[in-house]
């Protein structure tokens, strides 16, 4: 099948020097590290007014929403201009974000009011992810993705990490209030970038306006024509079912079975995040020729190492935890920046909605699924059957002739 690119407007200069594109990365770090300061202001309210389970509950309530609309908002970012897309519900989540602190501030915090912003801001994401997923396609070159990709991810995850340390901090002096009206203001620079200087350079191919069921329907049906793309997605959309049980609820079973301590899940935690880092780095320093085979048998040793977690000393599972970040944070920015590249552009956010919602749908269940085996026999046998699936699973797009031979550097 013919598959429709994105159409050159104004040529981009060298990733290096584009200051667009690097100013456009600083000011999304920044809304990470709002983002990062709501959450900690959420779940630390939600706790002071309620019991775990109504605050768990509380803090996931986003993500049913969030799934239910996926795909639609998948649909309107292949047939709108994503860039009024993201404009209109970042205007959104400020009044959400307004409307939480007047009224925090008009009378105490209660659990209704805290449901219906995580919910206000689930529906908010559904549509703003699948447009913003396409914004990298429209600012660089192919060949610049995996560059434009590590460079983001490492900011991104700067910006959440200074987020988190400011607002533990933030929320125990101004509380609900402050947090959300701090990340209403790192959204409206958001806005105002987006809406003075973010101009696409490429213009990408639009769907066909018709009903969301009849252009969800479509997606799905280009799955099944383009075998490319259905490996790229069954493959990412598997990739955070295998280590997102092992890293958040293995790490800390093996820390109390052992005898280790919270603080040891504390440091495996940030091993992880630093090993995160790095592999993004890496990306930028040392780029893989073939860009999809480097990611996909990084995902081999990934899985290998959450093997590793369920067995050895304090000392293995600490390596194993930063092989991990290294390996997620270099093959995130390698797949990421091949989805981008080889999806047809007419389908890219209904396919980045469809990998989005595996861990929106599956990953309770993959949660539940790790502790239940957990519980029903020995603490390695969990790890071994996620880590061991993981692997299994990596090898659909290494036997794929077109993954093992293609780069991105002559795209």
């Amino acid at each position: 099948m013919t598959v429709t690119g994105p159409v050159l407007i104004t040529e981009p200069p060298v990733f290096r020097r584009d200051v667009r594109v690097h100013a456009w990365i600083t000011v999304k770090a920044l809304s990470d590290a709002g983002d990062a300061l709501w959450t900690i202001a959420l779940a630390w309210t939600a706790v002071q007014i309620a019991s775990p389970a109504v605050a768990g509950l509380i803090v996931a309530a986003g993500t049913v929403p969030r799934a239910i609309v996926l795909l639609w908002g998948g649909v309107i970012a292949d047939r709108a201009d994503p860039r009024r897309v993201m404009l209109l519900f970042n205007v959104l989540r400020i009044g959400v974000l307004i409307g939480v602190a007047l009224w925090v501030l008009a009378t105490t915090p209660s659990v209704t009011i805290l449901i219906v912003a995580a919910i206000a801001f689930g529906v908010c994401d559904a549509f703003y992810e699948p447009s913003a997923g396409t914004i990298a396609r429209q600012l660089v070159r192919a060949s610049d993705l995996p560059s434009y990709g590590a460079v983001a991810q490492t900011a991104s995850r700067l910006g959440t990490m200074a987020g988190a340390a400011a607002g533990g901090v933030l929320v125990a002096h101004l509380g609900l209030s402050g947090g959300a009206s701090v990340n209403a203001l790192t959204f409206l620079v958001v806005v105002a970038f987006i809406a003075m200087w973010l101009r696409p350079r490429f213009l990408l191919a639009r769907a066909p306006r018709e009903s969301a069921l009849r252009g969800i329907g479509r997606g799905f049906a280009h799955l099944r024509e383009a075998p490319t793309t259905r490996t790229l997605v069954i493959a990412l959309s598997g990739l955070n079912l295998a280590v997102g049980p092992a890293v958040g609820i293995g790490l800390a079973l093996r820390a109390h079975d052992e005898g280790w301590g919270a603080q040891a899940v504390g440091v495996f935690e940030a091993l992880l995040g630093l090993g995160a880092a790095l592999g993004a780095v890496c990306v930028a320093r040392w780029r893989p020729r073939r860009e999809a085979l480097g990611g996909f048998w990084a995902l081999v040793v990934q899985g290998a190492a959450i093997i590793a977690l369920g067995v050895g000393p304090v000392w293995t599972v600490g390596a194993a935890a930063f092989v991990i970040g290294c390996t997620a944070g270099f093959a995130s920015v390698l797949l990421s920046a091949t989805f981008s590249a080889t999806v047809d552009t007419a389908y890219l956010g209904r396919m980045g909605s469809l990998t989005r919602l595996g861990d929106d749908c599956l990953m309770p269940l993959a949660m539940a699924g790790f502790g239940a085996l957990a519980g029903a026999t020995v603490l390695w046998v969990p790890f071994t059957v996620f880590g061991g699936a993981m692997m299994l699973l990596m090898v659909l797009p290494l036997s794929n002739r077109v993954f093992r031979t293609m780069t991105l550097r002559s795209t």
